[in-house]
């Protein structure tokens, strides 16, 4: 599995766990499964335009500073997306700062956690 679907399979992950915060409603019924829909779209293809995140291995403390800036963009797309369901009418609802962070730092983690599980691929020997 490549890197890329690592990732998204991590968002996808994360778009569930985070979709049971309390502060986070997905709607119920169809609507639910449009608005998950939605957010995984969303997170999935913000996370891959816009990859934060190293090359290669790092120590510790520049890790840790991709991880910070990981949960911010995270962060970033709940806001987005509790506006856009604002907008769109639709029952996709973000309450409050608290509940945007963690439900960005749960979709971070489990894209990382996603991505180590699945490892990196070898490297192709000539």
């Amino acid at each position: 599995m490549t890197v890329t679907a690592g990732r998204k399979l991590g968002a996808l992950v994360g778009v569930g766990l985070a979709g049971l915060l309390p502060g986070v409603t997905l709607g119920s019924g169809s609507e639910a499964f449009i608005s998950y829909m939605v957010a995984f779209i969303a997170v999935g293809l913000l996370t891959q335009v816009v990859y934060i995140g190293p090359s290669a291995l790092v120590p510790g403390l520049p890790l840790l500073a991709f991880a910070a800036a990981g949960v911010v963009q995270d962060s970033l797309i709940w806001w987005l997306l509790s506006w856009v369901g604002l907008a769109g009418g639709f029952e996709l609802r973000v309450d409050g700062f608290l509940a945007i962070v963690l439900a960005g730092l749960i979709t971070r983690v489990a894209i990382l956690g996603v991505s180590l599980l699945l490892g990196r691929p070898a490297a192709e020997e000539d």
